[in-house]
């Protein structure tokens, strides 16, 4: 048995090796893969809507066979990879969405002014998202919301003999003001979904979107903080008038504005895109005007004047905030001078600390004499850059020239709403702060900055429309030598 077995295996060896080595492609059927890479090949380049189109048109047939032929490598359509989800430009509509709800911002804004003007935002005494949307429904929720006023400061110190119905009016005020700021989220969030859902905007667009929205929630906790620092006695003096914090108050202000602003570019951006894309040969042209050596000073002032403006309007948001209105209503003096004494407007009342080392910042932030002279000043200064920046526009000969047309009538605009401002401030100043003008003036500044940010549209490069203006041409963006000087 053992001898058998021993005369076998020499043979079984050789057989080993004289067998062909065997791999797993042995095995497998090329007719059916080649097949299935061809099925995947056509629905790559077909799909279910039809033939892909390159950037140039319908793909050629020496291009679908090469790819059937090599289906693992990906095909280059017009120089791009396809892996792109969002378009380069964003859609029309996209833009005025934006500007519509520029424009309820701009009116809640305005509103907001009316209801801190008839004292109404310390009327809602909780702070409820949800359940707070509707008013209340019979007698009994009136009582109950009137009693929670009635243990606040204001009304202790303020009204104490107002009525049901005189608290039902400035209830309303202030509800319609926090309906109106659900309304401006809500409105704003759910079309910013769609949008990026259906991949209407760009890449940039859809980032600035999601910022502007987590902007409005952020803008609607600073509106409760605000509210907040009226209902409590140890954020104001004894005795004082209740009033909610003027830096709070600044900060929900300022908030407002820059989403506005955020608003109002973005959607002006939007169309300024497609005008430019329109004609990218007159677009060319454009922008070597505008990036001329010779309007370097006019599109930096420009940039500076936005900001002049918005510092203005924030200083006038501390004047609301003290009631800094209301004294020394005349122009332009400020009682016996141009401004009240030294030791009114750096008093030691305000200074916090022993040494008075917060003597300074303290009375330009919450003395109403030295606010409502910073607030003046500011003002002034605006006026006056305007009317200097108009002059220059207008008294150099290479501006004459070089100016677009575009940029002269945005010039002439923001001097019209400077000039409408300062005569509403001024009226607003001696007739000891009216209603009608009080909101007048503060839909004017935001008007005169709106005004601002139009004529920087028209005078600033756009960098994201210069690219795809000239990718369109198919030309490399050209680079401006520095002058000589």
């Amino acid at each position: 048995m053992t001898s058998k077995m021993a005369s076998t295996t020499p043979m079984l060896s050789m057989l080993r090796r004289a067998a062909p080595r065997l791999t797993s492609s042995f095995f497998t059927c090329h007719c059916a893969c080649r097949t299935q890479l061809r099925n995947q090949s056509s629905r790559r380049l077909f799909g279910s809507n039809g033939p892909l189109q390159s950037g140039t048109g319908l793909l050629s047939r020496p291009q679908i066979t090469a790819s059937l032929d090599n289906p693992g490598k990906s095909f280059n359509l017009g120089g791009k990879s396809q892996a792109k989800f969002f378009p380069e430009t964003s859609d029309k509509s996209v833009a005025y969405w934006l500007l519509g709800s520029a424009a309820s911002v701009f009116g809640i804004v305005v509103f907001g002014g009316l209801t801190r003007l008839t004292e109404s935002g310390l009327s809602i005494t909780e702070w409820k998202p949800v359940t707070g949307s509707l008013p209340p429904r019979d007698a009994a929720d009136w009582d109950a919301e009137f009693t929670k006023y009635r243990s606040s400061p204001e009304f202790k110190l303020l009204n104490p003999r107002m009525t049901l119905d005189e608290f039902k009016s400035i209830y309303y005020m202030e509800w319609t003001h926090r309906i109106w700021g659900r309304v401006v989220g809500t409105s704003f969030l759910l079309p910013a979904v769609y949008f990026i859902a259906r991949r209407k905007v760009s890449v940039p667009m859809a980032g600035k979107i999601v910022g502007i929205a987590g902007l409005i929630g952020f803008q609607g906790f600073l509106g409760w903080w605000m509210v907040k620092s009226g209902l409590k006695d140890d954020l104001f003096a004894p005795g004082s008038h209740p009033r909610v914090s003027q830096y709070r108050l600044t900060a929900h202000l300022g908030t407002a504005f820059l989403c506005y602003t955020a608003m109002l570019w973005n959607g002006l951006s939007i169309l300024r895109e497609h005008r430019l894309l329109a004609d990218p040969q007159a677009a060319t042209k454009l922008f070597g005007r505008l990036k001329s050596p010779e309007l370097r000073v006019f599109r930096g002032s420009v940039g500076a004047l936005a900001v002049l403006v918005f510092c203005t309007a924030m200083s006038g948001g501390l004047v609301a905030g003290l009631d800094a209105g209301f004294i020394y209503n005349e122009f332009p003096y400020m009682g016996l001078g141009l401004t009240p004494p030294r030791s009114e407007l750096f008093s030691d009342f305000y200074s916090h600390t022993p040494d008075k080392s917060d003597i300074w910042w303290r009375n330009a932030l919450e003395n109403p004499s030295l606010v409502q002279l910073d607030h003046r000043i500011l003002a002034t200064t605006t006026f006056a850059s305007v009317m200097g920046l108009w002059a220059y526009t207008k008294l150099s000969p290479t501006l004459r020239t070089m100016l677009p047309a575009a940029c002269k009538k945005g010039m002439h605009g923001v001097v019209g709403f400077v000039c409408l401002q300062v005569a509403l401030g001024i009226s607003t100043l001696l007739y000891l702060v009216p209603l009608p003008l009080a909101s007048a003036h503060q839909a004017g500044s935001l008007a005169l900055l709106s005004s601002v940010i139009i004529l920087g549209g028209r005078t600033w490069v756009p960098r994201r429309a210069a690219r795809l203006v000239y990718q369109q041409l198919g030309k490399s963006r050209p680079v401006l030598a520095k002058p000589v000087t």
